[in-house]
């Protein structure tokens, strides 16, 4: 999926780790990927977290799709903030399923938390 993946490339993600329903990823904040106030704009840290979504929800086997996600920002992300994402299926049936993730920076504090629910389709990956 990853490799299929051109914007998750481009915000520099690095994969630590994958597994059905499980994701861990890490990130700099580069300079272009803050706003006006100097911090980083809201969407680097949901795009983060939707990446996590998509690659723990697709671990399955079958294509997950996103129906429904939300974030909390909680705490300012700044430039060379190293962040983490931890992405963990809260509940699932055969077509739906619902995860939460946490955004850490280096200093282990929790920068924003998403949740969001995926649509899986029949189709499975090759």
């Amino acid at each position: 999926m990853y490799a299929n993946d051109p914007f998750s490339q481009w915000l520099g993600i690095e994969i630590v780790e994958v597994s059905a329903g499980h994701c861990a990823l890490t990130m700099v904040v580069r300079k272009d990927m803050t706003n006006g106030f100097g911090i980083a704009h809201g969407g680097i840290s949901y795009s983060l977290a939707d990446s996590a979504l998509a690659f723990a929800s697709n671990g399955h086997g079958n294509f997950a799709v996103s129906v429904e996600t939300s974030i909390s920002h909680i705490k300012a992300v700044k430039e060379g903030d190293r962040l983490k994402a931890i992405a963990r299926e809260v509940s699932a049936s055969k077509r739906m399923g619902h995860y939460e993730v946490n955004i850490f920076n280096q200093k282990e504090e929790l920068v924003a938390w998403f949740k969001g629910t995926v649509y899986k389709k029949e189709e499975i990956w090759k």
